[in-house]
């Protein structure tokens, strides 16, 4: 049968070939023999603390060969992974395994959560415990990742689909069976998460490192020889920084994939002029996969800015009165699935849905009159400032491409006068002194005035995680109340 139990499907690819490089991470590899036999013990120990068919498993763990393992252990007894930052605060992954009533978390201290059992970084399963396959078992629901964080109100974010997979099916998004994937991004997040699993269990290498490091990609790419990689514009920006990153080969690559965050249009050009336009694919969905669009470097240069039309469910935008927007309106986004589709659940929150289904994630944006969608930031994350409407990630783009600047974030504090002031916080590049009037001359050559922040405030500690996610309502919270 075509349809495995992901589990399973791993299982058969370590019999294929099981001295195959399964995964790497920096300078570790570990075959799919290893991978298999690591995972099978892990399943039988949870299954051994009562662990069972359709229970969360909590995974705090860094990227790791044990990361990979847990979840494979988690999908061969019919549980569900549920990925969580290993540095989140107790407090915030306290709520979330409430919500998911997980009987175990891995990558938290013996004790720390009571009532449930906790296994640190580190920990392995005894080397006694069987290794061989285990029976098939199909887990409710392949993952269960988490979001909303900074609101302070964390939710899990349910994924429609079963633990299972066709291994006669095209992966699709120019996944190949048995090729090489690099995958520098933290596994928590949804989207290296997905991509790298499923990967997997199609027979992919996986390389990926304990942290992101720009120069270390570029090393792990000429190493390796990905034919498929994932970045977000974070990534992007620091590779393109690397001094003399062209002259790494990146001929291997077939695919580029870029997602979960604006990409400044400047940047992505240069992408495009180094590897390709053919080679370099943007995405823009929520975890939720109601709908999907994706758009090729080579299409993206006659429709610079968007980020492709849909290819699965539908988008429309809605204006302020709640009506359908006009072509080129700007406007919140609206998306929903297929007609009998049901893509996610959420535990925790509820959906912003209307009567007949469409759904909201908060994105502003527009629509052209070919169909092609473009963004401008998050509902929330909007500042009026004078009367004027504010989008965050322009500005962050144009701040972001000073040669001095490592990344930036920009937010509203309130203001007598404009209501709001644009405020940048802003991280230099290491050993690099950017001053005030140094940004404001940079920002006069690519933004109209109003939209130049009043204010700049320089730090040291990054702005964003390592999928490339900035908190902004945290960082703005921060400054209204210091304490």
């Amino acid at each position: 049968m075509p349809i495995l139990p992901l589990g399973r499907a791993f299982t058969e690819a370590a019999l294929r070939d099981p001295d195959r490089p399964a995964v790497t991470v920096g300078e570790v590899t570990i075959t799919r023999a290893a991978l298999e036999s690591l995972s099978n013990r892990m399943a039988r120990a949870f299954a051994a603390h009562g662990v069972k068919q359709g229970d969360y498993v909590t995974i705090g763990l860094p990227n790791s060969p044990e990361f990979f393992a847990a979840t494979l252990a988690a999908w061969k007894i019919g549980a569900v992974p549920q990925p969580v930052s290993p540095r989140l605060p107790h407090r915030e992954r306290e709520a979330i395994i409430e919500l998911a009533g997980s009987p175990l978390v891995l990558g938290a201290a013996p004790g720390e959560h009571p009532g449930r059992l906790c296994l640190p970084v580190g920990w392995l399963p005894d080397e006694s415990l069987d290794d061989s396959p285990l029976p098939d078992a199909i887990a409710p629901t392949w993952k269960a990742p988490t979001s909303g964080g900074s609101t302070g109100r964390p939710k899990l974010i349910v994924s429609g689909d079963p633990g299972v997979i066709d291994t006669e099916a095209d992966p699709g998004m120019g996944v190949q069976r048995d090729g090489v994937m690099l995958v520098p991004g933290p596994m928590y997040h949804n989207a290296p998460f997905s991509y790298s699993t499923r990967g997997l269990v199609n027979g992919n290498h996986i390389v990926t490192m304990a942290r992101f490091d720009a120069e270390a990609t570029l090393v792990a790419a000429q190493r390796h020889r990905p034919d498929w990689m994932l970045l977000v514009p974070t990534m992007m920006l620091r590779i393109s920084r690397v001094e003399n990153h062209g002259n790494h080969d990146m001929s291997s690559l077939r695919v580029v994939w870029h997602m979960a965050a604006p990409c400044p249009p400047w940047l992505k050009e240069a992408w495009i002029e180094w590897l390709g336009g053919e080679k370099i694919f943007e995405l823009y969905a929520g975890t939720e996969a109601q709908s999907v669009t994706v758009i090729r470097g080579d299409e993206w240069m006659s429709r610079r800015g968007s980020v492709g039309k849909p290819i699965y469910g539908e988008m429309k935008v809605v204006d302020a009165e709640g009506n359908d927007a006009a072509a080129g309106e700007v406007g919140e986004i609206y998306m929903r699935a297929p007609a009998g589709r049901v893509t996610y659940r959420y535990v925790g929150a509820d959906a912003k849905r209307n009567d007949e289904g469409w759904e909201s994630l908060g994105d502003m944006g527009w629509i052209d009159a070919d169909g092609y969608v473009f963004l401008t930031d998050r509902l929330g994350d909007m500042i009026l400032s004078g009367g004027a409407n504010i989008y965050p990630a322009e500005v962050e783009a144009a701040i972001d491409e000073h040669p001095l600047v490592l990344s930036s974030a920009v937010i509203g504090l309130p203001d007598d006068d404009l209501g709001s002031r644009i405020h940048a916080l802003v991280q230099p590049e290491p050993g690099a002194v950017v001053s005030d009037d140094d940004l404001r001359t940079h920002l006069a050559e690519r933004l109209v005035r109003y939209k130049i922040p009043r204010t700049f405030e320089f730090v040291s500690e990054p702005l964003r995680d390592d999928a490339g996610k900035v908190r902004r309502s945290q960082l703005r919270a921060d400054r209204l109340d210091p304490a």
